[in-house]
């Protein structure tokens, strides 16, 4: 399985460009190029977190099953959950301040969402600084509204070693098809409260947020199970490929038809907020869990496009461009305002500029800040990047000790029991590389 993870780095900008345009759907509006079905399919743009939170699951137990699995190691799982904090941490901190000095900044210019003003309180800010913000039934979004979903991660890979634990009990105890089974079943309490709560349109009460994050995340790693029993002994047989290359074409299309007919039922939409994801998207979610087995068991269909460099790289600045974008959004809204620019092409060009510079500062945030930041923290605790030949691509290693994995590829792992290496082959048979980026936010 191993040679074909290469293109859920791919996905991971698919689902941060997602989320990004479902936020610039009121730009786009007054653009005049968010057209009927583009507005259903960016309306249930938050789901492009829900496909990282199954990423997340599904990469981390490709990654660390053998290390965490076979037995309970407090220093492994420690060191586990440092390099995990290396991952999101260090562009969450800049984030965080960054967003407090843009509303400052947009409320002395005389725009700004007074909202958000409120919500920049120093109890608010220690909650962001833990990363504990969303936990519980009273949610706490103030600063970088974004960044509620780093708390769901945190919280997820606090579960994780436990989870690994029970994963490893069960890998071979049963078939693929019931691990299939388990894994939309685990799916089962998201599905409830969306189908059950008509007053709750961005799943946040009551826990919710805590309920999506775990259902999924399991849901993703148990995936992984289905690939691994797949793939285990040798590459998939041709009728698993076949089946996989035909879902990973037509779930995408799918998706799109479900969120046009979702769009376009009265009795699902709420009211007030024409560009929010309609009651029942959750329904989508199953498909979104499908397609990452369907994209890991095969290498042709739009898992080419999805290995291309061009999206593997975009796949590695996607975190930055998750946690940048909104903050961008409420900077460029505010000098749009003050240069009195409120419609026509120049304001066409201004979107045009919006987006591209979003994936600018993304770039900037990932190479000056996200990855010196995370490989000082590495350091730390003595994993270390060799540079290859791809850019923007590298192996994490301890030259201590190094082992291969059940899967088949071979790692070199720090004594915490990291090992951020995806093998990784391309479409012409070249020798496999390995790429060191998660499909994590």
């Amino acid at each position: 399985m191993g040679q074909f993870i290469r293109q859920l780095t791919g996905v991971r900008f698919v689902a941060a460009f997602w989320v990004v345009l479902y936020h610039y759907q009121p730009a786009l509006a007054t653009a005049g190029v968010l057209f009927p079905l583009l507005h259903e399919v960016l309306r249930v743009g938050p789901l492009g977190v829900d496909l990282f939170f199954t990423l997340s699951g599904f990469i981390l137990t490709h990654t660390y099953l053998t290390k965490l699995g076979p037995k309970v190691a407090g220093k492994s799982a420690g060191h586990f959950l440092w390099l995990r904090l290396a991952r999101i941490y260090p562009v969450h901190f800049v984030m965080l301040n960054v967003a407090g000095l843009a509303v400052l900044a947009a409320s002395l210019a005389g725009s700004g969402d007074a909202r958000d003003r409120d919500w920049l309180n120093p109890i608010s800010y220690i909650k962001q600084l833990l990363l504990i913000q969303e936990w519980g039934p009273d949610p706490s979004r103030g600063w970088n509204f974004v960044a509620w979903s780093l708390s769901m991660e945190w919280l997820a890979y606090l579960f994780f070693p436990l989870v690994a634990l029970i994963l490893w009990r069960v890998k071979d105890r049963l078939s693929a098809p019931a691990l299939a089974v388990v894994a939309f079943l685990c799916l089962t309490p998201l599905l409830w409260i969306g189908f059950t709560r008509t007053n709750d349109p961005f799943l946040t009460q009551g826990w919710a947020s805590s309920i999506r994050v775990l259902t999924e995340f399991i849901s993703g790693a148990f995936v992984y199970l289905v690939v691994r029993k797949l793939t285990l002994e040798s590459d998939p047989s041709r009728n698993v490929q076949r089946v996989a290359l035909v879902m990973s074409w037509s779930i995408p299309l799918i998706i799109i038809v479900i969120s046009i007919g979702l769009g376009n039922i009265g009795s699902l939409q709420f009211p007030g907020l024409p560009n929010e994801a309609p009651r029942l998207y959750v329904i989508i979610v199953p498909f979104l869990v499908a397609w990452i087995g369907a994209l890991a068991l095969t290498n042709r269909g739009p898992t080419s496009f999805l290995s291309t460099r061009q999206l593997v790289l975009g796949g590695f600045i996607s975190y930055s461009l998750y946690m940048v974008h909104l903050v961008w959004f409420g900077l460029w809204r505010t000098g749009m305002s003050a240069v009195g620019i409120t419609g026509g092409p120049i304001y066409l060009l201004g979107v045009i500029g919006l987006i591209v510079m979003a994936v600018a500062l993304a770039y900037l945030m990932w190479r000056f800040v996200e990855e010196p930041a995370r490989e000082w923290m590495r350091s730390k605790i003595g994993v270390k990047k060799l540079p290859v030949e791809e850019a923007a691509m590298g192996v994490d290693i301890d030259h201590t000790k190094s082992e291969t994995t059940d899967t088949g590829a071979t790692a070199s792992e720090a004594s915490a029991g990291e090992t951020e290496a995806e093998t990784t082959t391309h479409d012409d048979g070249a020798e496999a590389e390995s790429v060191t980026r998660q499909a994590d936010t």
